[in-house]
């Protein structure tokens, strides 16, 4: 049977990418996101074949949507190797006292609540397939933040929590759980606005091609690390 990978957010900037990437290298996908139309434009342009893909429409910010989704996976392939989790956004602002509680909400939501709800869901499946594998993407701000990015910092310190306390409950089991650190991320295709200056941002192939690594049995020791992927700047 082919990998199972379950991703979430695979309709993001990142997910095509990474998408396409675990599809040539023979994987089934089980995608999640929002909007049910894009996650399926999305695996119409990469090719995948109806047998290899199931996409689903969900708030992974509820837990029962999630386990849902999970449900839904295990159903439809009989198990889950891999999760990708890729849920993400941003939200800066000025001084501290200029933030809104409405953009902590909406940062906890997207950044922890997506998190916490997807590691709850399938950390089970992963633990009992003896091998399974979990990858998120996180930023340098989790560990060095500044005023501007105070909230969104402080959001993803907490999503990264939850992944390396996976990584601590998965030890022992054949499973892992790691983050792949990036500054920000170059997606083909973005305006050349978006782009970071200095060469700052990570090209997506090159997360897609860490992640690849952290999935594979060559990495089967590789559990409850941040690896860095911010070299360019």
């Amino acid at each position: 049977m082919a990998w199972i990978v379950a991703i979430s957010g695979a309709a993001g900037g990142l997910g095509p990418t990474v998408a396409r990437a675990f599809l040539d290298a023979g994987a089934a996908l089980a995608v999640a996101g929002r909007d049910a139309t894009r996650l399926t434009q999305m695996l119409d342009a990469i090719g995948a074949p109806f047998e290899r893909r199931l996409a689903t429409a969900a708030d992974l910010a509820d837990p029962e949507a999630a386990r849902a989704w999970a449900a839904a996976v295990t159903e439809r392939f009989g198990k889950v190797d891999v999760v990708l989790h890729l849920v993400g956004g941003y939200a800066g602002g000025g001084a501290l006292s200029d933030f809104q509680m409405d953009d902590w909400r909406k940062l906890e939501s997207m950044l922890v609540l997506t998190t916490f709800c997807v590691v709850r869901a399938f950390a089970a499946p992963l633990k009992a397939g003896g091998a399974g594998r979990f990858v998120a993407v996180t930023s340098l701000k989790a560990q060095a933040p500044t005023a501007k990015s105070a909230l969104y910092a402080a959001a993803k310190s907490a999503s990264d929590a939850l992944v390396l306390a996976l990584a601590d409950e998965l030890r022992g089991s054949g499973a892992t759980a790691n983050l792949v650190v990036v500054d920000s991320i170059d997606v083909p295709g973005a305006p050349p606005a978006s782009r970071k200056p200095y060469g700052k941002a990570t090209p997506a192939a090159e997360i897609a091609k860490a992640m690849l690594y952290l999935c594979s049995p060559e990495a089967a020791t590789v559990n409850g690390v941040r690896l860095p992927l911010t070299g360019r700047g």
